[in-house]
């Protein structure tokens, strides 16, 4: 059986958030978060995608903000998800 949920977001557009707020309802499993792009310059082209950073919308300070108010624990790199995966999951 799943243990848990790994979400990896991205800077730019609102999905992040989105999912944060379908998880306070609707999931019962814990979850951690990371987002890509803490140090991203506001109004500058990243990624793949072309995500735009505009205002505070967006940006991955906001996302994070939105994921640990869901409940969500979030890592602030990658580096630390294997030692938080233990530890929220057990496993």
């Amino acid at each position: 059986s799943t243990s848990g949920i790994v979400m990896v977001g991205e800077i730019g557009g609102s999905a992040e958030e989105d999912a944060a707020e379908f998880i306070v309802g609707s999931v019962s499993k814990p979850v951690i978060g990371f987002v890509a792009g803490l140090t991203a310059p506001p109004g500058r082209r990243m990624g793949h995608a072309g995500a735009i950073i505009s205002g505070s919308s967006g940006t991955a300070q906001a996302k994070i903000e939105a994921m640990e108010k869901a409940g969500i624990t979030v890592v602030k790199n990658l580096g630390e998800l294997g030692k938080t995966a233990v530890e929220v999951f057990g496993t």
